[in-house]
């Protein structure tokens, strides 16, 4: 008998392991510039959702706090406002943003800045690659989620709507090339169904309506990737 209960007892700890195995957290962090960070509550929705979901194995992470979306949640990020994709990636700032932070996933929304400032897609995907090798030399199996970003209609930038086409397509078929099966790629579609006119303020920022729309467009891909990383 005490045997068995021994075997017993093992095995209720083996089986207690692999649950708090299966609800380890994952790290995420959301890349991007202000549409992602100056507030950015559609990240606020996005955690709200997911912990609605059952999904709550999640620990937002970056070098930048969560601002007031009306409500708690896990709001650290690295949305820098104003901040282009090509210069981060030539100034190696997301080498210290991913030291500080070790995430599992990074979800990016980035290069709206690059657009307004006419850099071209090659340019931007040129950073991106830069990005992505830094994001891999962090966690060989690092998830990495890239948006088609929103459009983009600003008052000084007739340009920027096409502009944002010609990277959206770009994005598609860099992403064919970059992504590995031990740290896949997967392209979030967050341009479609987007409207400037009545989503945002602006033609840049997303309002309450263009935060819903990010929201839809984030969550199945990242709660496909948290629950095959958990």
């Amino acid at each position: 008998m005490v045997a068995f209960r021994s075997i017993g007892l093992l095995a209720l700890t083996v089986g207690n392991a692999w649950l708090v195995d299966a609800q380890v957290n994952v790290k995420i962090m959301t890349l991007g510039d202000s549409i992602t960070g100056s507030p950015g509550c559609w990240r606020a929705l996005l955690w709200r959702k997911l912990q609605d979901a059952g999904i709550k194995n999640t620990d937002f992470v970056g070098t930048l706090p969560g601002q007031g979306c009306g409500f708690t949640y896990d709001g650290e990020n690295e949305g820098h406002g104003g901040f282009l994709a090509t210069n981060i990636a030539r100034q190696n700032q997301l080498v210290g943003w991913l030291s500080q932070t070790k995430p599992d996933v990074v979800m990016v929304h980035l290069g709206t800045n690059d657009v307004w400032s006419n850099q071209s897609p090659s340019a931007i995907l040129g950073a991106y690659d830069t990005l992505v090798k830094q994001m891999r030399a962090s966690k060989a199996t690092m998830k990495i989620l890239v948006a088609q970003i929103i459009p983009m209609k600003p008052s000084n930038c007739a340009d920027c709507g096409q502009r944002v086409v010609n990277l959206n397509k770009a994005i598609a078929d860099w992403a064919l090339k970059a992504t590995t099966t031990e740290s896949p790629i997967t392209v979030v579609d967050c341009w479609t169904g987007f409207d400037t006119a009545s989503m945002t303020g602006d033609g840049v920022h997303p309002n309450a309506k263009g935060n819903d729309a990010m929201v839809k467009c984030w969550y199945d891909p990242l709660a496909r990737v948290i629950r095959d990383s958990a």
